[in-house]
This record gives C-alpha cells, structure tokens and sequence, in this order.
C-alpha cells in the first residue's frame, strides 16, 4: 500500500496520535514496519516529522478507520487521492511557437541541413516545433516557399536558446562520430617494418659516400 500513500510517516504519526488502530494495521496501511510504527508512538522515531490527516488529503475515510477499530484483523484500504493525481509527472506538452516565429522555421531548417547535416530530423523537429514532412520539402526544394527561404540559425530567430542548440549539436556529433567510427586527423607514424627498412635512396648515398672515402684513403 506504501505506493499509493502520500508521506507515508506522516500519515503514521497522525493514526498514532488520533486513533486507537494497532501498529500492525497501521503499518500496514502506511507500509511500514510494525517496530517502526511502535518507535513513532513511543518517540523514539519521527519526532520531528507533523502528522498529516490522511482523511484531509482523501486517501481514507473515516468508515474505514472506524472498522478497523471495530475489527483488529481488518486492514484498511487506501482511496485514490486527489493529491497524488495533482502530482503526478506530466507529459510534456508539444513545443509551442508564435504564429508570428512560425513563418521562420523553414530557414532555421535550411540552416541544419546546410550546417550540420549529422542533426537527424526528428531533433529539427523537436527543438524547431515542426513536422518530418516539412522539413523534407525544406531539403528537397519542394517547399511552397523555398524562393524567400534563406538559412539562418535557430537562436537569432528565437526559436530555441543557445545552450538548447549547444547541446542538440553536441549530441548529434557524438552519435554521428559512434555510428561512423571517427578516423584520426592529420600524419600517422609509419608501420614499424616501413620504418626500420632504409628506403633506395638513402642506400645509394652511403654507397657513394663509403665509395669516396675508399679513393681519398687510395
């Protein structure tokens, strides 16, 4: 029952203070220990913690305290309460542009595919508010108004923030570099057999050298 109970020692301190229940239901109804209910009403534990009325926050009624007063043996049944519905986590809610920055977004669109070609479509679309559809019409020249569409960063039409376009960047980078497998940039050392072998050149010249000096000595 602890799942559905809303500050579960709370709501023990307060059964223990104003109501007659036994430890093992009221435990049972704030799943907790039987030993930590007993510690709450002798004071050894949740000294600080203020009771809450779980009849005030509609997670129990007074019938069902009054029959397991009556009956020992019974356990009581938690309600839904209207507060654990308030804070449940909400869905986050489509991005939300001005119809005034709406006209906008096919440049910020032009902008990464000019730009950076490794952010995927459905980032454009969740950071610019936008659909896949438009977005392929953008890239394709298909758009209804690709003569006025011009790239332009997404921060100076106030369609997302700086760190927001960072972080988006960054991301797709990382995974473009993981899916592809970066190659090292700039000279590499030559493999060990290359370079333990002199090349002709250098041959030649110490031949011509040892050559030389034999004819001096001579």
């Amino acid at each position: 029952m602890s799942d559905t109970i809303l500050y579960p020692k709370a709501t023990a301190v307060w059964l223990v203070d104003n109501t007659s229940l036994t430890f093992d239901q009221i435990a049972a109804f704030c799943g907790l220990h039987p030993l930590e209910v007993e510690a709450i009403a002798d004071g050894e534990s949740a000294r600080d913690i203020r009771g809450a009325d779980p009849m005030s926050n509609g997670q129990l009624t007074r019938e069902e305290i009054d029959r397991a007063t009556a009956d020992h043996s019974y356990r009581m049944v938690a309600q839904k309460s209207r507060h654990a519905e308030l804070l449940k986590p909400m869905k986050k809610a489509p991005r939300y542009t001005p119809v005034s920055r709406r006209q906008d977004r096919p440049d910020a669109i032009a902008w990464f595919i000019r730009n950076h070609p490794e952010v995927t479509d459905a980032q454009i679309s969740k950071l610019l508010g936008t659909t896949k559809a438009t977005i392929e019409m953008v890239r394709n020249g298909s758009h209804w108004n690709k003569a006025n569409i011009k790239p332009v960063d997404p921060v100076t039409l106030g369609l997302s923030g700086q760190l927001e376009l960072d972080e988006l960047v960054r991301v797709a980078a990382d995974k473009a570099a993981k899916k592809g497998g970066a190659k090292p940039e700039g000279p590499t050392l030559r493999p060990a057999s290359e370079a333990a072998a002199p090349s002709p050149e250098v041959e030649d010249d110490e031949a011509d050298t040892d050559a030389d000096a034999w004819n001096e000595e001579a």
